[in-house]
């Protein structure tokens, strides 16, 4: 009997794996086996079900065999690609954790293998969240490089890493997140969120712009077991949320349903065709997200928006397929068992069949109550949003997500703050999207936001004008929902996507070897930096001690003058918040504030302390947000 440890072997070829396997007999070269996902289980999960995808040359014709107490073999199916077998078992509620044996038998020869089922998942109560938190967006190889031993991947498609191209790698990992907690934890965020941390273990292609381009930020996906070893790995991975989790600080993952990198392992061995959407020549998606709920849109152009390509290099994910939809979903419930996950975003999910999410989103929250999903649907108006998220719309599909990005809100915002006041314009555009709340069944769960990493740097686009970024700052942390900053938003980072998305992913300044300035520190930051650090700062730490902003109903005011006035407010706290985008100064008359300003004589001004003694009249700074707490 020869025995080999699996874990290792799968280290070296495709994926590690917690099991061990002994091969019985002389040979067995006719059948392999090279790795089982998920690569364990747990017991005592909310759906007894398990389907183990089976992978090694000639498994498929091989018979399986389960002998373990509260685990039966329900199915054992093969497909079209003989490198497959799809094992479907039963947990019973009362499974013991142990190794489970499987047998693989063709031709008189056996391959056994020891598979785990865990006891429980080791990490924390996932608590999800809320308008209390400030998300942070972090792009790992942007942030600082804390490892640089792990700059480059031995027998990597994709081995160059440097500074000298904003196309490639850069270095930056889970190391030099840790490295710098402390600054986030200055700061005031409370949850973070990185672009894909899965490997992307593609060539560097060439983009539009003529470039060579890797996957540095995470999308392209070739392994989805596999947190990629250029940013620490899964031993990395769990480390960095241990310590999070440790230091109060929630984690969101980042999930990509719709497509994988065309070197992912099953798309270049698929189990059988229809495991991608295919065409008879390249189809790219449509981006008409209208197609899906327009009552009289034609069926075949919502073909095109659900299975186009996102881009030739992005295989589309068919979710109709019944072993992909639910390898994508066990997976998703391993990671956020395995790692301790608080939240996902879930990336294009106006591309994803529907029903298929909804079945994916159903299956989290069974597993995992407290957890928190929201999609990124890049839709810039309120009702074509609502669709993709649970809304009060009358239509023939119901979305069952919780939570989406708001892009409406982001989409006015520099609008509203460098353009004349009108009937439409200035600081209307921000009213009036917020005046559309009512589609939505839960507007106070949307993900507001500045900028991201696929739009201009926001400072840029309202003309690099602080008073501008301190309206536009204080309203994201005063309105309702729940508040997400871009790594290097605070510190006025700048730039439009111009020729690429890669001029908006530039390195933290301080977070490499060899940066001349460090701007995680005080000292290394102009004062005009420093300004917009501490006034974000303070307004993060007020919202999180303040009920009306974590919680409170929003109840705004229709603009005039170039006067914008909303309430949060709750039983115990009301906060009033004045938006000037007017040069001049103004003098402010609170007579038709009335019906939220009755009870109370006396105000504290949030950003500066002072004690605002009367409020009939109220004097506004040019270009200013004014923030007061209420008092009888």
């Amino acid at each position: 009997m020869t025995i080999i440890n699996y874990s290792l072997t799968m280290k070296k070829s495709f994926a590690w794996v917690a099991a061990m396997c002994w091969l019985i007999g002389a040979s067995a070269q006719d059948v392999q086996l090279r790795r089982v996902d998920p690569p364990f289980w747990w017991s005592g999960m909310q759906d007894p079900a398990l389907q183990l995808t089976v992978y090694g040359p000639g498994i498929g014709d091989a018979k399986a065999t389960v002998s373990y107490p509260g685990i039966t073999l329900d199915a054992s199916s093969r497909v079209p690609n003989p490198n497959y077998l799809f094992l479907d078992l039963r947990l019973a509620p009362d499974v013991k954790p142990g190794l489970v044996p499987i047998v693989f038998e063709h031709n008189g020869r056996k391959i056994e293998i020891r598979y785990e089922i865990k006891s429980s998942p080791k990490t924390p109560e996932t608590r999800g969240l809320d308008g209390s938190d400030l998300v942070y967006l972090i792009m790992p190889d942007r942030f600082a490089n804390g490892d640089p031993t792990n700059d480059e991947l031995k027998g990597s498609r994709d081995t160059i890493t440097t500074r000298k191209s904003p196309y490639l790698r850069h270095g930056g990992d889970f190391k030099g997140i840790t490295d710098h907690l402390s600054y986030l934890e200055e700061l005031g965020v409370s949850a973070i969120w990185l672009t894909p941390v899965i490997i992307n273990d593609g060539a560097p292609v060439k983009e539009g712009h003529g470039n060579m381009q890797s996957a540095y930020h995470g999308y392209h996906f070739t392994d989805h077991y596999r947190v990629d070893p250029r940013l620490g790995g899964n031993e990395g991975y769990l480390r960095l949320i241990d310590t999070l989790h440790d230091r109060g600080i929630k984690v969101v993952q980042d999930a990509v349903y719709n497509h994988v990198g065309k070197f992912h392992w099953l798309y270049l061995d698929p189990p059988a065709d229809d495991w991608f959407v295919r065409w008879p020549a390249y189809t790219e998606a449509s981006h008409r997200e209208g197609t899906l709920s327009d009552p009289h849109g034609a069926e075949a152009d919502r073909q095109v928006q659900l299975g186009g390509w996102f881009t030739p290099f992005l295989p589309d994910i068919n979710h109709h397929n019944p072993f992909f939809a639910k390898y994508l979903i066990q997976n998703a419930i391993w990671h956020t068992a395995y790692f301790g996950l608080d939240a996902w975003r879930i990336d294009t999910y106006k591309y994803n069949d529907l029903a298929f999410m909804n079945a994916c989103n159903a299956a989290l929250v069974r597993e995992f109550p407290g957890i928190t999903l929201f999609g990124e649907s890049w839709v810039n108006h309120p009702a074509g949003l609502a669709y993709f998220v649970e809304n009060n719309l009358k239509t023939d599909f119901a979305c069952n997500l919780e939570s989406t990005v708001d892009f409406p809100t982001q989409h006015v915002l520099a609008r509203a703050l460098t353009e004349k006041p009108g009937w439409d314009e200035g600081l209307m555009r921000l009213y009036q999207v917020l005046a559309q709340d009512f589609l939505y069944a839960h507007p106070e769960k949307l993900v507001t936001f500045l900028d991201n990493h696929d739009t201009d740097r926001f400072y840029s686009t309202i003309g690099e004008s602080l008073p501008r970024f301190k309206m536009a700052m204080g309203w994201l942390l005063t309105t309702r929902g729940i508040p997400q900053l871009y790594y290097g938003t605070e510190i006025l980072m700048k730039n439009f996507k111009n020729p690429t998305d890669a001029e908006v992913r530039q390195d933290f300044p301080g977070g490499f070897a060899g940066d001349k300035v460090n701007k995680f520190t005080a000292a290394g930051r102009t004062p005009q930096e420093q300004e917009a650090f501490a006034f974000t700062q303070a307004l993060i730490k007020y919202r999180r001690q303040s009920s009306a902003l974590s919680s409170g109903a929003l109840t705004q005011f229709v603009p005039k003058n170039g006067v914008y006035v909303f309430f949060r407010h709750d039983d115990s706290q009301t906060v009033m918040v004045i938006m000037n985008q007017l040069e001049t100064s103004q003098t402010l008359s609170t007579e038709r504030f009335q019906e939220r300003m009755k009870g109370f004589t006396q105000a504290r001004n949030v950003l500066t302390g002072a004690t605002v003694s009367s409020l009939g009249s109220l004097s506004l700074p040019a270009q200013s947000i004014t923030i007061l707490e209420l008092n009888p």
